[in-house]
């Protein structure tokens, strides 16, 4: 009977909005009537009433990611993504987690460059259990020898698996790490092995201390409950957290890159493939919805410029494409190619790059420029259908766009209003071969080297 409940419960909260048109309750600012309310002690709660199901989704957004981090300690706020369930002074070890699921609801947490995640999506009466819970973690967590000693063997092997010993993890994070010089973004999320191997239990403390105090927090609530009820229990159970001071600001800014890199990196592997990034402006940044534009004619499925010329065209490649990487500071575009066997890689590349950076003097058509606009307002109405997705889109908000959590709002307008003219420019700013980071996975052997014409 349990599991049939939570399996209800899953289908619920997979549901659209009921009776209204998808499109006007997304898109219309008054049916998403965000509230705000500030602790004393600083913590932000960003509450959204939907009463179309009786279920909930509830966020802790921590601002604090890897960019937070500095050498020596590069990957603790990842690490804390698994400390977070490993006991409080209540509750024992994986115990939240067993609460919540006892009780229909799922739950998760992710961490990434700018921020640190934590959700329960669960009936709506089972609020202030999970207001109990996260308020309880976020207190009193049990930061001792032993957990960290557990945790940090299962890091260490999440490393190797992801990274170290995987062709397409290990190459990514070089054409990452490599894409910054001067900015935090340089270092993996996930951390250095020297440095996941060397956290001390101060390290820890000291971290969970200042980045998950009240005042470095958003809460974000999003469903059928009464926001008068929740701003009781939000006093309740935060109430008597105390503030800390604020986290050092990042000051630190990336120089403009004058001049391609070229990485040249050895694997085991059977064919060469290519991986390539271009500097792009921050996720609040004017540019960026005629960037995603621009992204979407360029590598979205199979119709898309890239594939449709590199794969079904000229028949080069295996795979091809590229993404937007938006982030909080200046983030990435990121693109990519896996060559045909027999197919020579510069013959490759220069088809892909040709493509790319070719779209400045070759516009996208009116079609090409619709579609685009069509898949990004699909995928953000899409996005919204659930009482997760809708606070996903506010947290983000907040972590990405200084603080402004009613910025999703206006993401369809922006995109409507992106011109060719627009794409165009975009292209031509920041899609150069100046302003590229190029990593080619050279198979590891003597004559594939030589035949690329490169050492790492």
């Amino acid at each position: 009977m349990k599991r049939m409940l939570t399996s209800l419960l899953l289908v619920a909260l997979l549901l659209p909005l009921a009776g209204v048109n998808a499109e006007e309750a997304i898109l219309n600012p008054e049916l998403l009537n965000i509230r705000e309310h500030n602790l004393e002690n600083g913590l932000q709660v960003l509450m959204l009433e939907d009463h179309s199901a009786p279920v909930l989704s509830y966020q802790v957004w921590f601002h604090c990611g890897s960019r937070n981090e500095r050498p020596g300690i590069t990957g603790i706020s990842h690490m804390f993504e698994h400390m977070m369930f490993r006991g409080s002074n209540k509750y024992g070890p994986e115990e939240h987690s067993h609460m919540v699921k006892r009780n229909g609801g799922t739950l998760n947490a992710f961490t990434s460059e700018d921020m640190t995640v934590y959700f329960e999506n669960i009936a709506s009466d089972q609020l202030e259990l999970v207001i109990h819970l996260e308020a309880e973690r976020q207190a009193n967590l049990n930061i001792s020898e032993e957990t960290m000693a557990t945790e940090r063997q299962v890091v260490a092997e999440e490393r190797r698996v992801r990274t170290d010993n995987s062709l397409f993890g290990s190459a990514i994070e070089k054409l990452i790490i490599s894409s910054y010089n001067a900015h935090p973004y340089s270092w993996p999320v996930i951390g250095w092995m020297s440095d996941i191997e060397n956290w001390t239990v101060e390290d820890l403390k000291e971290y969970y201390r200042i980045h998950y105090a009240p005042n470095n927090a958003t809460v974000v609530l999003v469903g059928d409950f009464d926001s008068d009820e929740a701003i009781k229990l939000f006093e309740k159970y935060y109430g008597q957290i105390p503030a800390q001071p604020k986290p050092r600001e990042i000051h630190t800014t990336e120089p403009v890159q004058d001049g391609e890199r070229r990485i040249y990196f050895h694997r085991p592997a059977q064919l060469p493939f290519l991986l390539a990034s271009y500097h792009i402006p921050e996720a609040a940044h004017e540019d960026i919805p005629a960037i995603e534009v621009a992204q979407k004619i360029l590598s979205d499925g199979e119709s898309s410029r890239i594939y449709k010329r590199c794969v079904y065209e000229e028949q080069l490649a295996m795979f091809a494409g590229g993404q937007v990487d938006n982030r909080k500071d200046p983030g990435i575009f990121l693109t990519y190619i896996g060559v045909n066997q027999g197919v020579e890689l510069e013959e490759a590349e220069n088809s892909l790059f040709d493509t790319i950076e070719g779209m400045a003097d070759n516009p996208p058509t009116e079609r090409e420029l619709q579609k685009a606009k069509n898949q990004l307002e699909a995928d953000f109405i899409f996005g919204l259908q659930t009482v997760m997705g809708k606070g996903m889109a506010i947290g983000s908000s907040v972590i990405k766009k200084d603080g402004n959590y009613k910025a999703f709002i206006e993401e369809p307008d922006q995109y409507r209003a992106v011109t060719v003219e627009d794409v165009q420019r975009v292209v031509k700013t920041y899609f150069h071969a100046k302003n590229r980071t190029v990593v080619i996975v050279v198979p590891d052997n003597g004559m594939a080297a030589a035949q690329m014409g490169g050492e790492s």
